[in-house]
């Protein structure tokens, strides 16, 4: 069953395929990963149409689904079809702290921002919700990690969570990676900030000045970049 579902996903992706726009999709993206030239909207209504047919009964066979998508993509938009599933509300209840390991491999196989903030502010973020406290306990882990991708996930795995963010966990995450130079560390944390900043601007313009030593000036600006519209529409 899963090896026909994948099927039916890669020749209806393959059926809606736009080499046009394909290759301007490849080239924003710099991807080495060809594009089949199938944007979100249809890709999305992709997504439906299998899954409507060919619903995943069980979190093995969910599981199995998502991963070989992933592994065995030709095209990046098998990949993100992968995503979409993981992610499918219907499929909230298998999304439990056990799944963690697949997430991981996503972050760390997939290592662009297109995948890897997907996974974190939204896959990452919901396990934090239903799982505070191993979630902190594994995020802890990561934001030390010698892979990038899995640090720049611990930083921004609480955006949007507003007033529910876990101050002592973001904080936490961010101090050892502030002089890191990688640039997408140190946009994580300037987005992690800046997210933070429309409910906690006080908190978050303390943090960048007492930290002006160490943290970079592209993650300041991006942390302080709407100070002055949140202060005026207080």
């Amino acid at each position: 069953m899963t090896s026909q579902l994948v099927h039916d996903i890669r020749q209806a992706l393959a059926d809606n395929a736009n080499p046009e726009k394909a290759e301007g999709m490849r080239a924003y993206m710099k991807s080495e990963m060809p594009f089949r030239g199938v944007q979100k909207p249809a890709r999305r209504k992709v997504v439906t149409a299998v899954l409507r047919t060919d619903p995943l009964g069980n979190k093995t066979i969910w599981r199995d689904t998502v991963l070989d998508l992933w592994r065995k993509a030709e095209y990046r938009e098998e990949r993100y079809v992968a995503l979409d599933i993981a992610g499918a509300p219907m499929y909230l209840d298998f999304r439990t702290l056990d799944v963690l390991p697949m997430l991981e491999e996503v972050v760390v196989t997939g290592a662009w921002w297109d995948y890897v903030d997907e996974v974190a502010t939204h896959r990452l973020r919901e396990l934090l919700e239903r799982y505070p406290t191993d979630m902190a306990r594994q995020m802890r882990s990561w934001r030390l990690d010698d892979n990038m991708w899995k640090r720049r996930s611990s930083i921004i795995c609480q955006i949007n969570r507003k007033d529910e963010t876990d101050l002592d966990l973001l904080f936490d995450c961010i101090d050892p990676n502030l002089s890191h130079p990688d640039f997408f560390i140190r946009k994580a944390i300037g987005w992690a900030l800046r997210s933070l900043a429309w409910t906690d601007l006080p908190t978050v313009e303390d943090y960048v000045d007492r930290n002006r030593d160490r943290i970079s000036r592209l993650s300041a600006r991006e942390a302080l970049k709407n100070a002055d519209k949140i202060r005026a529409s207080a």
